[in-house]
């Protein structure tokens, strides 16, 4: 049954709906992030293609500085109630993503891609940078999603932030 939340920011009522997604989901969530990243490269002007490779996704070159980004591509579905959970990055995956771009000779970045609410964020800025801000810990850096954060995220130079508003209209209904 769907729920009923009042957005304080427009003040309208919002219908969410209670989504139950698919068993493969999240390999569909991590295709779409690595297209939806190459799809917004290339929609600036940056050559880039898609690679099957440990640590990097995709490999672009920046038309503005000429750089050889080497980007890898993490994503999540967030349900709601999770939305401002963090994205968790295990601290083996840096030194696979230095590994690859030490191979193509390029800068490593990570990009970011996560669906929240009703909104879809994405973000693009280098390893170096990602971890000044997000140190590893333990066992993982994790990339802030509260409401903070995405601020800081909006007025840092450092960091390519895009991000699209959906809402479904129409879809089937549960019997």
């Amino acid at each position: 049954m769907p729920t009923l939340h009042l957005n304080d920011q427009n003040l309208k009522y919002t219908i969410i709906m209670k989504v139950d997604k698919s068993s493969r989901h999240s390999k569909i969530t991590g295709n779409f992030a690595e297209g939806l990243i190459l799809y917004w490269l290339s929609k600036y002007g940056f050559e880039c293609a898609l690679v099957d490779h440990v640590g990097v996704d995709i490999i672009a070159r920046n038309p503005a500085t000429q750089e050889l980004m080497g980007i890898s591509v993490k994503s999540r579905s967030r349900s709601t109630g999770k939305e401002g959970q963090y994205v968790h990055i295990p601290n083996d995956h840096f030194e696979k993503i230095e590994e690859a771009c030490r191979a193509f000779a390029c800068v490593p970045y990570l990009a970011i891609v996560v669906d929240k609410g009703s909104d879809i964020h994405g973000f693009i800025t280098s390893m170096s940078h990602f971890l000044l801000l997000f140190p590893r810990r333990e066992t993982a850096a994790g990339w802030k999603m509260n409401r903070t954060w995405l601020d800081h995220y909006k007025n840092d130079s450092e960091i390519k932030y895009f991000r699209f508003r959906h809402e479904t209209i129409n879809w089937w209904k549960k019997m």
